[in-house]
This record gives C-alpha cells, structure tokens and sequence, in this order.
C-alpha cells in the first residue's frame, strides 16, 4: 500500500520525521505537509488525499474544527487525529466530529504506520486507551458532562486556564484577541455553572481532562 497522505501540524522537525518514515517504510507515495488549518483545507479542496494526519494544536484554528470542514468537503476521507493531548481528551469529541481515529504523539512507528493503514483501509483506529475513554463516555448513558456542553474552542480555552496560562498565554497559542479568549472564559463559566478559574481548575483536575506532565513531543 502505497498513499497519498496529508500531514497538517505546525511543528517541521514533526512533519519531517513523520514524513521521512512515511516514505522510509513504503507507507506514502506522496506525502504533502502543511502547518495551518487554512492551508490543510485548501490542500483538501485541491487534490484528494487517502490518508489525512492532522494535529489538533495548529496556529490558525483548533483541529477538531478542520476536521469538521474536511468532512464537510469530502466526507470520505479518513482523517487521523494526530496530538500529544491524550486520548481521554480529545478522542470522543473528534470520534463524533467524524475523524477515523485519534493517534497520540508516544507511539511508536509501527503504530503509527499500522493506524494510517487501518484508516486508508476503510476501518476505524481504536487505541486501548481510546477504547477506554469511549467506554467512559457511554456509561453516562448519554448524560453530558458539563464540560462536553462547550464547543472545541471553550474546551481548549478551560483545559489551558485550568494549567495555569494566562489570558494573553492562550490569546498568543490560539492566535486570537485577550478579548476573545475572555468571552470563551465567559461562556464556559456560564455553560458548566463554576464562578471562578479556581473552581474551573479543580473540575479539570477531578475530571483528569488536563495531564500535569504531559509527554512533549518535538
């Protein structure tokens, strides 16, 4: 099997090594990187790809909201999230927004190349800890979570608060106004009915949604 893959993340010693293994290991034929949400959607409308590895922290637009469009555009092409938050973070939300599955940063490359053959193939990418967070998800018995009330942006906006970034931190990461990610502050509180970062912090942290040593990938 040999694919044509879109690799979206807007780290280049990531996209390079990712590539390189790609074609290294007979995987890609052709591989296209791009580094923002706006130019992956641009990639997509302009040539058809069988395979799609998109990260979910890019400068532009938060990934789960790429891969919405994607799928708006051609809803047949596999997408394959591809991020260092885990599995119990992101996966259900970009399971539901019609990703193919949800590829963490730690694995290894036979992993990697096992899931993009999966999702090439047609089929879902289920990790064990995917499979876990799922199983968390569906034991609510389709009772929501406060937090699963907020769109993609107000959740990136609590996880981040909820480390410890400033405002102007998570103003700078998501490339938005102070006031912007303010009204999102705005909204969460209201959404999930807490008064203040302190007891925004505390839920995260019962809830685990936020890992306190994250594994930072290059």
């Amino acid at each position: 099997m040999s694919l044509r893959i879109l690799l979206v993340d807007d780290h280049i010693v990531v996209r390079q090594g990712v590539r390189q293994l790609l074609l290294d290991r007979g995987i890609a034929r052709h591989v296209v990187e791009t580094d923002t949400g706006s130019a992956a959607l641009m990639s997509v409308s302009n040539e058809p790809f069988d395979v799609v590895l998109l990260d979910i922290s890019l400068p532009d637009m938060n990934g789960v909201e790429v891969l919405k469009r994607i799928k708006r555009k051609s809803p047949r092409m596999p997408v394959l999230m591809f991020s260092m938050y885990r599995e119990d973070q992101y996966a259900v939300r970009a399971l539901k927004a019609g990703a193919a599955g949800y590829l963490s940063k730690t694995v290894d490359a036979a992993q990697m190349t096992g899931a993009i053959q999966q999702v090439a193939a047609g089929r879902k990418y289920v990790s064990p800890a995917m499979a876990e967070a799922l199983a968390d998800y569906v034991s609510f018995d389709g009772e929501q979570l406060p937090h699963e009330k907020l769109s993609d942006r107000e959740y990136q906006t609590l996880c981040m608060l909820a480390s410890g970034k400033r405002l102007t931190d998570i103003a700078e990461t998501l490339s938005l106004s102070v006031k912007t990610v303010s009204v999102y502050r705005t909204r969460l509180l209201e959404k999930m009915k807490l008064k203040n970062n302190a007891e925004l912090t505390f839920y995260v942290m019962s809830n685990r949604l936020v890992d306190l040593n994250p594994v930072m990938t290059a």
